[in-house]
Protein backbone atom coordinates (compact mmCIF):
# COMPACT_ATOMS: atom_id res chain seq x y z
CA UNK A 1 0.00 0.00 0.00
CA UNK A 2 1.25 3.23 -1.15
CA UNK A 3 1.26 6.65 1.00
CA UNK A 4 -0.77 10.08 0.64
CA UNK A 5 -1.51 10.79 -2.75
CA UNK A 6 -2.44 14.43 -4.12
CA UNK A 7 -4.60 14.24 -7.87
CA UNK A 8 -5.48 16.98 -9.85
CA UNK A 9 -9.24 17.23 -10.45
CA UNK A 10 -9.08 17.04 -14.32
CA UNK A 11 -11.86 18.82 -16.85
CA UNK A 12 -14.05 15.83 -17.57
CA UNK A 13 -14.63 15.68 -13.45
CA UNK A 14 -15.75 19.06 -13.43
CA UNK A 15 -18.51 19.69 -11.37
CA UNK A 16 -18.99 15.51 -10.28
CA UNK A 17 -19.65 14.92 -6.42
CA UNK A 18 -16.76 13.80 -4.37
CA UNK A 19 -18.06 10.20 -3.22
CA UNK A 20 -18.66 9.72 -6.75
CA UNK A 21 -15.23 10.48 -7.66
CA UNK A 22 -13.62 8.33 -5.34
CA UNK A 23 -16.49 5.14 -7.03
CA UNK A 24 -14.92 6.59 -10.20
CA UNK A 25 -11.20 6.24 -9.36
CA UNK A 26 -10.98 4.37 -6.31
CA UNK A 27 -13.95 1.67 -6.58
CA UNK A 28 -12.47 -0.59 -3.81
CA UNK A 29 -13.24 2.35 -0.88
CA UNK A 30 -16.86 2.03 0.43
CA UNK A 31 -19.20 4.86 0.26
CA UNK A 32 -19.02 3.38 4.73
CA UNK A 33 -14.70 3.96 4.71
CA UNK A 34 -15.05 6.81 2.15
CA UNK A 35 -17.51 8.57 5.30
CA UNK A 36 -14.91 7.68 7.67
CA UNK A 37 -11.93 9.11 5.62
CA UNK A 38 -13.80 12.18 5.26
CA UNK A 39 -14.62 12.74 9.10
CA UNK A 40 -11.43 12.40 10.23
CA UNK A 41 -9.95 14.90 7.76
CA UNK A 42 -7.85 12.50 5.89
CA UNK A 43 -9.56 13.05 2.73
CA UNK A 44 -9.22 16.95 1.84
CA UNK A 45 -9.70 19.08 -1.34
CA UNK A 46 -7.07 22.07 -1.35
CA UNK A 47 -6.67 21.68 1.77
CA UNK A 48 -9.33 22.19 3.29
CA UNK A 49 -12.33 19.34 4.80
CA UNK A 50 -14.93 18.38 2.68
CA UNK A 51 -18.29 16.39 2.44
CA UNK A 52 -19.37 13.56 0.22
CA UNK A 53 -21.57 15.56 -1.67
CA UNK A 54 -19.29 18.52 -2.57
CA UNK A 55 -19.17 19.19 -6.20
CA UNK A 56 -15.45 19.21 -7.68
CA UNK A 57 -14.02 21.62 -9.69
CA UNK A 58 -11.20 21.30 -12.92
CA UNK A 59 -8.05 22.05 -10.95
CA UNK A 60 -8.67 20.85 -7.75
CA UNK A 61 -6.15 19.18 -5.50
CA UNK A 62 -7.54 15.99 -3.63
CA UNK A 63 -5.69 14.57 -0.76
CA UNK A 64 -5.92 10.44 -0.79
CA UNK A 65 -4.55 8.63 1.94
CA UNK A 66 -3.01 5.37 1.45
CA UNK A 67 -6.35 3.26 0.49
CA UNK A 68 -4.84 0.55 -1.46
CA UNK A 69 -4.75 0.09 -5.14
CA UNK A 70 -3.17 1.96 -7.90
CA UNK A 71 -3.52 5.49 -8.23
CA UNK A 72 -6.21 6.62 -11.06
CA UNK A 73 -5.58 7.14 -14.47
CA UNK A 74 -7.80 10.05 -15.39
CA UNK A 75 -8.59 11.16 -18.88
CA UNK A 76 -11.42 9.65 -21.43
CA UNK A 77 -12.95 6.64 -20.34
CA UNK A 78 -11.87 3.95 -22.31
CA UNK A 79 -14.24 2.75 -25.64
CA UNK A 80 -17.47 1.16 -24.96
CA UNK A 81 -18.20 -1.83 -27.45
CA UNK A 82 -20.65 -1.16 -30.30
CA UNK A 83 -22.96 -4.21 -28.91
CA UNK A 84 -23.26 -2.02 -25.37
CA UNK A 85 -23.69 1.28 -27.08
CA UNK A 86 -26.24 -0.15 -29.46
CA UNK A 87 -27.87 -1.18 -26.56
CA UNK A 88 -27.95 1.91 -24.81
CA UNK A 89 -29.10 4.15 -27.50
CA UNK A 90 -31.70 1.74 -28.41
CA UNK A 91 -32.75 2.65 -24.42
CA UNK A 92 -33.32 6.40 -24.91
CA UNK A 93 -36.47 7.62 -24.18
CA UNK A 94 -36.20 11.08 -24.62
CA UNK A 95 -32.82 13.89 -25.29
CA UNK A 96 -32.54 17.21 -26.07
CA UNK A 97 -29.66 19.54 -25.75
CA UNK A 98 -29.69 19.81 -21.82
CA UNK A 99 -30.92 16.04 -20.67
CA UNK A 100 -31.29 12.29 -21.61
CA UNK A 101 -33.66 9.94 -20.35
CA UNK A 102 -32.59 5.97 -20.21
CA UNK A 103 -34.39 3.09 -20.12
CA UNK A 104 -31.92 1.57 -17.17
CA UNK A 105 -31.98 -2.43 -17.65
CA UNK A 106 -32.07 -4.35 -13.89
CA UNK A 107 -28.81 -5.24 -13.61
CA UNK A 108 -26.96 -2.29 -14.22
CA UNK A 109 -25.22 -0.33 -11.67
CA UNK A 110 -25.60 3.69 -12.09
CA UNK A 111 -22.04 3.86 -10.23
CA UNK A 112 -18.98 2.02 -9.42
CA UNK A 113 -18.10 0.70 -5.77
CA UNK A 114 -16.49 -2.44 -4.43
CA UNK A 115 -16.27 -5.31 -6.70
CA UNK A 116 -18.44 -3.31 -9.26
CA UNK A 117 -16.60 -2.78 -12.88
CA UNK A 118 -19.49 -2.63 -14.96
CA UNK A 119 -21.55 0.64 -14.19
CA UNK A 120 -23.49 3.34 -16.25
CA UNK A 121 -20.50 5.91 -15.36
CA UNK A 122 -18.09 3.84 -17.38
CA UNK A 123 -20.46 3.36 -20.04
CA UNK A 124 -21.75 7.18 -20.49
CA UNK A 125 -19.05 7.55 -23.60
CA UNK A 126 -21.78 5.38 -24.93
CA UNK A 127 -24.26 8.02 -24.86
CA UNK A 128 -22.53 11.70 -25.76
CA UNK A 129 -23.82 11.79 -29.44
CA UNK A 130 -23.15 15.45 -29.75
CA UNK A 131 -22.36 16.80 -26.85
CA UNK A 132 -19.01 18.01 -25.63
CA UNK A 133 -18.87 15.58 -23.24
CA UNK A 134 -20.41 12.49 -21.51
CA UNK A 135 -23.54 12.88 -19.81
CA UNK A 136 -23.94 12.84 -15.98
CA UNK A 137 -26.13 11.57 -13.53
CA UNK A 138 -27.95 13.96 -11.46
CA UNK A 139 -29.94 10.67 -9.72
CA UNK A 140 -29.47 7.34 -9.04
CA UNK A 141 -31.69 3.92 -9.58
CA UNK A 142 -30.81 0.31 -7.65
CA UNK A 143 -28.80 -1.77 -9.67
CA UNK A 144 -31.78 -4.09 -9.66
CA UNK A 145 -33.83 -1.68 -10.45
CA UNK A 146 -34.99 -0.44 -13.71
CA UNK A 147 -36.82 2.41 -15.76
CA UNK A 148 -36.19 5.59 -15.97
CA UNK A 149 -32.77 7.35 -15.36
CA UNK A 150 -32.30 11.38 -15.99
CA UNK A 151 -29.23 12.05 -16.95
CA UNK A 152 -27.09 15.93 -17.49
CA UNK A 153 -25.62 16.24 -21.03
CA UNK A 154 -23.40 19.31 -19.51
CA UNK A 155 -22.15 20.93 -16.33
CA UNK A 156 -25.07 23.45 -15.83
CA UNK A 157 -27.77 21.29 -17.22
CA UNK A 158 -26.63 19.16 -14.14
CA UNK A 159 -27.06 21.62 -11.17
CA UNK A 160 -30.22 22.68 -12.47
CA UNK A 161 -31.67 19.16 -12.76
CA UNK A 162 -29.86 18.40 -9.01
CA UNK A 163 -31.79 21.43 -8.07
CA UNK A 164 -35.24 20.16 -9.10
CA UNK A 165 -34.89 16.56 -7.73
CA UNK A 166 -33.55 18.63 -4.39
CA UNK A 167 -36.42 20.99 -4.35
CA UNK A 168 -38.87 18.10 -5.10
CA UNK A 169 -40.03 19.46 -8.35
CA UNK A 170 -39.30 15.91 -10.00
CA UNK A 171 -42.65 13.77 -9.97
CA UNK A 172 -41.36 9.75 -9.31
CA UNK A 173 -43.48 6.49 -10.21
CA UNK A 174 -42.76 3.23 -9.68
CA UNK A 175 -44.38 0.40 -10.21
CA UNK A 176 -44.12 -2.94 -8.00
CA UNK A 177 -45.53 -6.40 -7.76
CA UNK A 178 -45.43 -7.49 -3.83
CA UNK A 179 -45.70 -10.32 -2.09
CA UNK A 180 -49.05 -9.70 0.08
CA UNK A 181 -51.61 -7.24 0.01
CA UNK A 182 -51.57 -4.18 1.85
CA UNK A 183 -54.70 -4.23 3.92
CA UNK A 184 -55.41 0.00 3.05
CA UNK A 185 -55.67 -0.17 -0.77
CA UNK A 186 -54.25 3.08 -0.74
CA UNK A 187 -52.61 5.63 1.93
CA UNK A 188 -49.25 7.00 2.95
CA UNK A 189 -46.38 5.62 4.67
CA UNK A 190 -44.43 7.60 6.86
CA UNK A 191 -41.97 5.59 8.50
CA UNK A 192 -37.97 7.05 9.22
CA UNK A 193 -34.97 5.16 7.97
CA UNK A 194 -31.86 5.14 8.92
CA UNK A 195 -29.11 3.25 6.87
CA UNK A 196 -26.60 0.84 8.78
CA UNK A 197 -23.27 -1.65 7.42
CA UNK A 198 -25.43 -4.14 5.28
CA UNK A 199 -29.34 -2.87 5.31
CA UNK A 200 -31.84 0.08 5.76
CA UNK A 201 -34.36 -0.01 8.71
CA UNK A 202 -36.82 1.69 10.25
CA UNK A 203 -35.47 4.05 12.82
CA UNK A 204 -37.45 6.54 14.91
CA UNK A 205 -34.39 9.07 14.97
CA UNK A 206 -33.31 8.69 11.47
CA UNK A 207 -34.08 10.66 8.16
CA UNK A 208 -37.29 11.52 7.33
CA UNK A 209 -39.00 9.24 4.68
CA UNK A 210 -42.22 8.93 3.20
CA UNK A 211 -44.12 7.09 0.49
CA UNK A 212 -47.45 7.49 -1.33
CA UNK A 213 -49.00 3.72 -2.77
CA UNK A 214 -51.80 2.72 -4.03
CA UNK A 215 -52.96 -1.00 -4.94
CA UNK A 216 -54.36 -1.06 -8.54
CA UNK A 217 -54.79 -5.09 -8.57
CA UNK A 218 -54.40 -7.74 -6.51
CA UNK A 219 -54.41 -12.07 -7.02
CA UNK A 220 -52.89 -15.18 -5.75
CA UNK A 221 -50.77 -13.23 -3.09
CA UNK A 222 -49.73 -10.77 -4.80
CA UNK A 223 -50.05 -7.37 -5.73
CA UNK A 224 -49.32 -4.27 -8.37
CA UNK A 225 -48.87 -1.40 -6.40
CA UNK A 226 -48.09 2.29 -7.37
CA UNK A 227 -45.70 3.46 -5.62
CA UNK A 228 -44.15 7.47 -5.28
CA UNK A 229 -41.57 8.53 -3.00
CA UNK A 230 -42.10 12.01 -1.25
CA UNK A 231 -38.33 11.93 -0.22
CA UNK A 232 -35.17 10.14 -2.12
CA UNK A 233 -33.52 7.93 0.65
CA UNK A 234 -31.50 4.62 -0.01
CA UNK A 235 -34.18 1.24 -0.48
CA UNK A 236 -37.12 3.73 0.44
CA UNK A 237 -39.32 1.60 -1.41
CA UNK A 238 -38.58 -1.58 -0.88
CA UNK A 239 -37.95 -0.94 2.81
CA UNK A 240 -41.17 0.88 3.21
CA UNK A 241 -43.07 -2.22 1.26
CA UNK A 242 -41.40 -4.76 3.80
CA UNK A 243 -42.89 -2.44 6.77
CA UNK A 244 -46.34 -2.66 5.14
CA UNK A 245 -46.21 -6.26 5.19
CA UNK A 246 -45.75 -6.50 1.39
CA UNK A 247 -42.37 -7.04 0.28
CA UNK A 248 -41.57 -6.69 -3.33
CA UNK A 249 -40.60 -9.86 -5.26
CA UNK A 250 -37.33 -11.00 -5.74
CA UNK A 251 -36.01 -8.66 -2.94
CA UNK A 252 -34.18 -11.22 -1.17
CA UNK A 253 -32.36 -8.60 1.39
CA UNK A 254 -35.82 -7.20 2.88
CA UNK A 255 -37.84 -10.53 2.88
CA UNK A 256 -39.43 -10.60 -0.47
CA UNK A 257 -39.99 -14.28 -1.88
CA UNK A 258 -37.33 -15.74 -4.15
CA UNK A 259 -37.30 -14.73 -7.49
CA UNK A 260 -34.45 -14.24 -10.03
CA UNK A 261 -35.48 -10.32 -11.00
CA UNK A 262 -36.50 -7.79 -8.54
CA UNK A 263 -40.01 -6.70 -9.58
CA UNK A 264 -39.41 -2.81 -9.31
CA UNK A 265 -39.55 -0.40 -11.91
CA UNK A 266 -39.14 3.43 -12.37
CA UNK A 267 -42.70 3.60 -14.48
CA UNK A 268 -42.19 7.48 -14.99
CA UNK A 269 -40.47 11.09 -14.40
CA UNK A 270 -42.47 14.25 -14.35
CA UNK A 271 -40.49 17.14 -14.67
CA UNK A 272 -41.75 20.61 -13.87
CA UNK A 273 -40.28 23.54 -16.85
CA UNK A 274 -41.35 27.03 -17.57
CA UNK A 275 -42.68 25.55 -20.96
CA UNK A 276 -44.92 23.01 -18.83
CA UNK A 277 -44.20 19.37 -17.54
CA UNK A 278 -42.25 17.06 -18.81
CA UNK A 279 -43.65 13.42 -18.80
CA UNK A 280 -41.48 10.52 -19.27
CA UNK A 281 -42.47 6.62 -19.28
CA UNK A 282 -40.26 3.32 -19.17
CA UNK A 283 -42.10 0.33 -20.84
CA UNK A 284 -41.88 -2.76 -18.27
CA UNK A 285 -38.70 -5.13 -18.38
CA UNK A 286 -39.31 -8.34 -19.92
CA UNK A 287 -39.42 -9.97 -16.65
CA UNK A 288 -42.15 -8.45 -15.53
CA UNK A 289 -43.87 -8.22 -18.28
CA UNK A 290 -44.17 -11.99 -17.89
CA UNK A 291 -45.23 -11.47 -14.38
CA UNK A 292 -48.29 -9.01 -15.36
CA UNK A 293 -49.04 -11.58 -17.52
CA UNK A 294 -49.60 -14.59 -15.19
CA UNK A 295 -51.10 -12.83 -12.89
CA UNK A 296 -53.49 -10.95 -14.95
CA UNK A 297 -51.82 -7.31 -14.62
CA UNK A 298 -53.42 -5.33 -17.47
CA UNK A 299 -51.17 -2.13 -17.28
CA UNK A 300 -54.11 -0.43 -18.67
CA UNK A 301 -55.15 -0.40 -15.26
CA UNK A 302 -52.81 2.24 -13.85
Amino acid sequence: MGGVTTVKVVGDDDSLRLDRWFSRYYPSVTHSRLQKLLRTGQVRVDGHRAKANMRLLAGQIVRVPPVGGPAPTQGKAPPVDAATRDDLRARVLYRDNNMLALNKPAGLAVQGGSGQRRHLDALSEALRFDAEEPPRLVHRLDKETSGVLLLARHRHAARDLTRLFRDGEVAKTYWAVVAGVPRSAAGEIDRPLTKGTERVEEDATGRPAVTHYRTVSATEGRAWLVLSPLTGRTHQLRVHCALIGAPILGDRKYGGPRHKQLHLHARELVLSRDSGNLRLTAPLPAHMVKTFAALGFDEAAA
